[in-house]
């Protein structure tokens, strides 16, 4: 492995048996099996370190940045059997860097604990229906939750007809729908009034409102950027920075923005949104942070989270929970708050 070191002369059960130049051949093949491994996961892992996403592939492997254990530790055994030391030492290094980051991001439970006295308790539910495949899935889980605000991503037609036909008013009388199809539409319903804002400026319908919860004034806002697939990686950057824009705009104003943001906390986009808007992730403080919510489909092994509900420190977690959304690839989030007043 040239300057990296040479793998070791010791024999192994590998290759005890092995004429000495076939077991050197084997060796560096193995050697340079581990170090080609380490070497693309280090790419992966350094850019988490300078807290940047980089472009493709490094975005799309950051969403699932915890099952790079997995090669690397496939990289640590190809070096211990090639008696490669440098390399073993490198693999240790990986995977301790890979363990500093994969613990949660942010405040945990119980380290947001708002002064104020209790205004009112505030149940939010984040459903992505998947082109509206999962409309019955939401209208079910709608009336099995109760939730009082309804974030909705991927409201197609057959989402937005079935919200004005089969969804009473006297449950959700104050609505922001945004009637397109396939992936671009997108709700907001609430039990409490809404006034509705400028919808952000996106590929995919990002809507919100300042809902008024017993007397004060919230502002909601409804998170789709684009993913961030192969030649679209700015796009998705520019839109992951309209949410963080908007979060920063007001970072003193109780806040809730929800929805598929396409990102998890191992991309620097998303870290962003959080440190620079003043926001909390739910899930985080409710001990969650780790818990996936995409894709949701059997089989799949690869799985992340990416559905988010983010909350200012007016509010205060009591439980996070991800629900299964029949049609939809992925699973929807119900977040139980409770809005406290400020001293």
């Amino acid at each position: 492995m040239g300057s990296l070191g040479r793998p070791g002369t010791a024999d192994t059960e590998l290759d005890a048996g092995l004429p000495p130049s076939r077991r050197k051949w084997w060796r560096m093949l193995l050697a340079w099996l581990a170090g080609l491994t380490l070497l693309a996961v280090s790419i992966v892992v350094g850019c988490r370190a300078a807290d940047t996403d980089a472009v493709t592939p490094v975005p799309q492997i950051l969403a699932f940045l915890p099952w790079l254990l997995a090669p690397t530790g496939f990289a640590l055994l190809l070096a211990g059997l090639a008696r490669w030391w440098t390399g073993v030492a490198w693999a240790v290094l990986v995977l301790g860097a890979l363990g500093w980051f994969l613990r949660p991001y942010g405040p945990g439970a119980g380290a947001v604990q708002p002064r104020g006295p209790l205004l009112r308790h505030v149940k939010v539910l984040t459903a992505n229906l998947q082109f509206g495949r999962a409309t019955d899935g939401l209208l079910s889980t709608i009336r099995s939750e109760k939730p009082d605000i309804v974030f909705v991503e991927e409201c197609a037609f057959v989402c937005a007809d079935a919200l004005a036909t089969d969804l009473p008013r006297s449950q959700y009388p104050y609505r922001n729908v945004v009637r397109k199809d396939g992936s671009e539409g997108s709700a907001i319903l609430s039990a409490f009034p809404l006034k509705d804002t400028a919808t952000l400026e996106s590929e995919m319908a990002m809507p919100g409102a300042v809902a008024e919860i017993h007397g004060v004034s919230v502002r909601l806002q409804l998170a789709h950027p684009m993913p961030p697939l192969p030649g679209q990686v700015p796009l998705w950057q520019r839109e992951v920075g309209t949410v963080r824009d908007f979060a920063a705009a007001a970072p003193d104003q109780p806040t809730i923005v929800a929805g598929d943001f396409n990102a998890s906390q191992d991309h620097a986009a998303f870290r962003a949104v959080l440190d620079d808007g003043k926001l909390n992730d739910s899930a985080r403080l409710a001990g969650k942070s780790r818990t996936w919510s995409w894709p949701a489909e059997d089989g799949r092994i690869l799985r992340t989270q990416i559905d988010h509900v983010l909350v200012t420190k007016d509010f205060q977690v009591r439980e996070a929970r991800f629900v299964t959304l029949p049609g939809s690839d992925h699973r929807g989030l119900v977040v139980q708050l409770e809005l406290h007043a400020r001293t």
